[in-house]
C-alpha cells in the first residue's frame, strides 16, 4: 500500500523520464522548413539555430529566457575584449537553458566590417555540434 494514490506516483515516474527532443527540420541556409521532423541531435541543432535567430524580449510569444541579446552591441563602441566576453556570456545564457545542452566550448569571436562572427561547439547529451553564427550588427 502506498502513501500516494497510484496515479500520482506513475505521473512522477513519467516526468523523470527524459523525452527525446523533436523539432521541425530547417534548412539553415535559407531558413525554410524542410517538411521533415528531426529528433535527437538534429532537433537540438534546430533549437540552437532558432534561439540564435530570435532577439530576446522582442516577441511576446517567446519566454524572456529564450533568444539572444546580441542587438545590444549595435551602434556602440566597445573594445574587442568586452565584445568577446559579453558575446560568450550572452551565448551561454541563450543556450544553457536547454536541459539537453551540457556546455559550450571552443568559443571564438571576431568583429569585422560591422559583422560579429561567433563560432563555438555545443556539447549535448547526444554529442557535439559545431556552430558558426554571423550577425550583421553595424557595430561602430
Amino acid at each position: 500500500m502506498s502513501l500516494f494514490p497510484t496515479y500520482l506516483t506513475k505521473n512522477l515516474e513519467q516526468q523523470k523520464k527524459r523525452e527525446i527532443p523533436r523539432e521541425y527540420g530547417i534548412d539553415f541556409k535559407t531558413g525554410q522548413l524542410t517538411g521533415k521532423i528531426v529528433e535527437g541531435k538534429e532537433a537540438i541543432q534546430v533549437w540552437i539555430w532558432l534561439a540564435l535567430q530570435i532577439p530576446r524580449y522582442r516577441f511576446f510569444i517567446y519566454s524572456w529566457d529564450y533568444g539572444n541579446e546580441y542587438e545590444s552591441f549595435i551602434g556602440k563602441i566597445r573594445s574587442e575584449e568586452y565584445i568577446r566576453s559579453e558575446a560568450k556570456r550572452m551565448t551561454e545564457e541563450c543556450l544553457l537553458i536547454n536541459e539537453n545542452i551540457q556546455s559550450i566550448s571552443d568559443f571564438e569571436v571576431s568583429k569585422k566590417d560591422g559583422i560579429l562572427a561567433i563560432s563555438f561547439t555545443v556539447n549535448t547529451i547526444y554529442g557535439s555540434i559545431s556552430f558558426l553564427e554571423e550577425k550583421i550588427l553595424n557595430m561602430v
